[in-house]
């Protein structure tokens, strides 16, 4: 065995004596975000020492992306069954998903404006000598579906394939129009669809039950995942360096809207301390960073704002998938957007008023229907670039920095579906402010609720001995109770 293998193996070793320290943090009652958080810097500590032989903790990480990815569709296609089916009207199921689209939209719209702000005050590119003759951007434009297709390709047309291809307006739409209907039907005689309505319930427990189990190993899967981007991002450092100023706004543009964007958002419409929000939602954030999917993190994402921010079911299995494919503002909105105005000032092209403005509205046009999976801002950058005129050779160029910008910008996409949810939750009328305070726990709400008529509430259980012992949706205990 050569030296090369040694340290491979070497750093296998050291991953899963490091793992054995986070199962014995874990047992001993830390705190899950905190939990995450050292996972995080010790993934770093690793792919810092291992530069370039972590081939063996790579497969770590990406099981568990397919894993907890794989439970997705089946996850969002119960959730909305349970929750619109709980609804009882399709008069809310309406208010709740016109809701959840303009928040959705309006944080990307944000997000847009507040990176062209950033990228024009900063002269981004104005210093750059680039030159794009020779380059080739035809597998980028290869990658660009026509809008009529992507219309089309919003609504189901093989349900088997949308689930396994994670089309997420698909599957919602076709658990919507299956929700609908069974709504319409109860109206008339709900013993016929009761068993119906119990096989979604005990669907939905047990699932839940399941995510529980996948979520519980986000902490090493953070740490394996960190430290394969780490080691990556090190053996880029001399391209990452000759780029380092759009890296560097990226990540400002991302953390500002995160962070303070999202803040006052949350204040003055939701009625609801940011930084007890983001504290709850840091573990959510801290995968989503890692894995750079809003799909794969969407699992822990919508357990984080039913059992720790308290908004209500119905809402967080509705307005959260939908935001892992509408809106999405840090990758479609703050990359496409920075990437044009670099393009703009590098190239040295005339670009006025009006230009921008187009250059907003199609950087929001196209963040409807986006993918929430690693790679999505190139997809949406390329559409923006090819919409407005700019040249797509330009993101050949920068993908060395795009798969580092792309671990803020998916921690940006899951933040707004958060913030977005809360809000929605909250101008409904069902964002509970004891379960946010930690005065009342989610086990508690399922613990109270019975099953008056058999249309019941979504977070309504059968008043069962085992279920008193072990509540369906429980997980070990910690902060994050997930």
């Amino acid at each position: 065995m050569n030296g090369s293998n040694w340290l491979s193996v070497g750093a296998l070793v050291v991953t899963v004596v490091l793992f054995a320290g986070l199962f014995l943090l874990r047992r001993k009652g830390l705190n899950f975000s905190l939990l995450t958080v050292i996972a995080l810097f010790a993934g770093i500590g690793v792919g810092l020492a291992f530069s370039g032989h972590v081939e063996f903790i790579d497969p770590l990480g990406t099981i568990y992306v397919q894993v907890i990815t794989a439970i997705v569709a089946p996850l969002i296609i119960v959730s909305i069954l349970s929750s619109v089916t709980s609804l009882g009207s399709i008069s809310k199921l309406r208010s709740i998903g016109t809701a959840s689209v303009f928040w959705l939209l309006l944080n990307n719209l944000i997000a847009i404006l507040l990176t062209l702000g950033l990228a024009l005050a900063f002269g981004i590119g104005q210093n750059a000598s680039l030159d794009i003759e020779g380059v080739d951007g035809s597998l980028l434009t290869n990658l660009l579906v026509p809008v009529d297709q992507v219309l089309i390709g919003f609504f189901p047309s093989n349900v088997v394939g949308d689930i396994q291809s994670n089309a997420i307006i698909p599957v919602i739409l076709f658990a919507v129009l299956i929700a609908v209907s069974y709504i319409l039907v109860a109206k008339t005689d709900e013993q016929k669809v009761l068993p119906f309505k119990n096989v979604i319930d005990a669907s939905k427990a047990i699932l839940y039950r399941a995510v529980g189990f996948i979520i519980e190993l986000t902490p090493y899967a953070v740490l394996a995942l960190v430290a394969v981007a780490t080691s990556i991002a090190v053996a880029r450092l001399e391209t990452v360096f000759s780029l380092i100023g759009v890296l560097v706004l990226a990540f400002v543009a991302c953390f500002v809207h995160m962070y303070l964007v999202n803040g006052v958002l949350l204040t003055v419409f939701a009625d609801v301390n940011p930084i007890q929000f983001f504290k709850k939602i840091t573990p959510a954030q801290f995968t989503a960073f890692t894995t750079q999917s809003s799909i794969g993190t969407l699992p822990l994402t919508t357990n984080i704002l039913t059992r720790k921010v308290g908004v209500s079911d119905e809402i967080a299995n509705f307005t959260a998938p939908l935001g892992t494919t509408i809106g999405m503002p840090g990758c479609a909105g703050i990359w496409p957007t920075l990437v044009a105005v670099f393009s703009v000032h590098a190239l040295g092209i005339d670009y006025g008023v009006i230009d921008y403005v187009i250059l907003v509205v199609l950087g929001l046009l196209v963040s409807l229907g986006t993918a929430g999976v690693p790679g999505t801002a190139i997809i949406t950058a390329t559409a923006v670039l090819t919409a407005v005129g700019l040249p797509v050779e330009i993101l050949v160029i920068l993908v060395p920095i795009s798969a580092v910008a792309g671990t803020a910008s998916t921690m940006a996409n899951v933040t707004a579906a958060a913030v977005s949810a809360a809000i929605v939750a909250r101008r409904q009328g069902a964002l509970d402010d004891e379960i946010f305070a930690g005065t009342k726990s989610f086990d508690d709400v399922v613990a109270v609720a019975t099953p008056a008529t058999p249309v019941t509430p979504v977070l309504t259980a059968p008043a069962t001995p085992a279920a008193a012992s072990a509540p369906a949706y429980a997980v070990p205990t910690g902060s994050c109770e997930i």
